[in-house]
């Protein structure tokens, strides 16, 4: 019996990487490559079993151009009326906005945004890096800007930053930095993931929060070219993490 073939390291089959990327079932992948509409360098690829250097590779699946992800963590700029939930209700999913390779694998919002909250929303199928953005123990840094009712005050910013109790924890919830960036515009800055935290926070030092938006994760920002609706590829996890001393 001749020796099992083994793939080079680095290396897979061209169909296992379409199916690692989203692209369907094995067999659904397989009928895509014999079909001819799997290119690489601009040339068709049909064979499935074919093998190729997986980092950074680029191909196209029926016109769609891709870059291949071990690991799928994306920037979203996302806009009013997409819920952070893989079961939505009144309002469609931020998955909505994703093409379908990306719907497959299961990517899950790093910390959620309300339907009515807009801006930077990172999505991720790395369970572990999940689970480090989102603990506290992690402190990742979180940026909102929140338009207010009422003028903000110093008096307010200071409360924050010293501690408000919501309703539903007896412990002081603390702001990592807050303050007036408008007559009615808060700069807000929170390393916990609490429901609603910023406008029960802002509730808590007598004023309400009309519109809200986040600018920053970590160390990441909104790209300026990125439009409401529209996500991109974030290829080292290091930008969103904090910087350490």
């Amino acid at each position: 019996m001749p020796p099992r073939h083994r793939i080079p390291a680095g290396h897979d089959t061209l169909d296992q990487i379409l199916f690692s990327q989203g692209f369907g079932a094995r067999r659904e992948c397989e009928g895509l490559i014999l079909s001819g509409r799997v290119c690489i360098n601009g040339a068709v690829v049909d064979d499935p079993d074919s093998e190729w250097p997986t980092e950074g590779l680029r191909f196209t699946v029926e016109g769609q151009e891709w870059i291949y992800h071990a690991k799928a963590l994306i920037v979203l700029n996302k806009p009013t009326g997409y819920e952070c939930s893989l079961k939505p209700g009144a309002w469609p999913g931020v998955h909505n906005l994703l093409p379908l390779p990306l719907r497959r694998r299961g990517l899950q919002p790093v910390g959620r945004l309300d339907q009515d909250t807009t801006g930077l929303l990172l999505m991720t199928d790395d369970g572990p890096l999940l689970h480090k953005l989102t603990s506290p123990k992690h402190h990742v840094p979180k940026i909102y800007e929140a338009t207010t009712k009422h003028p903000i005050t110093q008096a307010q910013c200071d409360k924050l930053l010293a501690g408000v109790v919501l309703d539903d924890d007896p412990k002081p919830v603390k702001a990592e930095g807050a303050e007036i960036a408008g007559e009615h515009l808060l700069r807000l800055t929170l390393t916990e993931g609490k429901y609603h935290q910023v406008k029960r926070m802002v509730a808590a030092v007598s004023n309400r929060v009309e519109a809200l938006h986040r600018s920053q994760i970590g160390e990441l920002t909104i790209p300026a070219d990125l439009a409401p609706g529209q996500w991109r590829w974030i290829d080292d996890p290091a930008v969103v993490l904090p910087k350490r001393g």
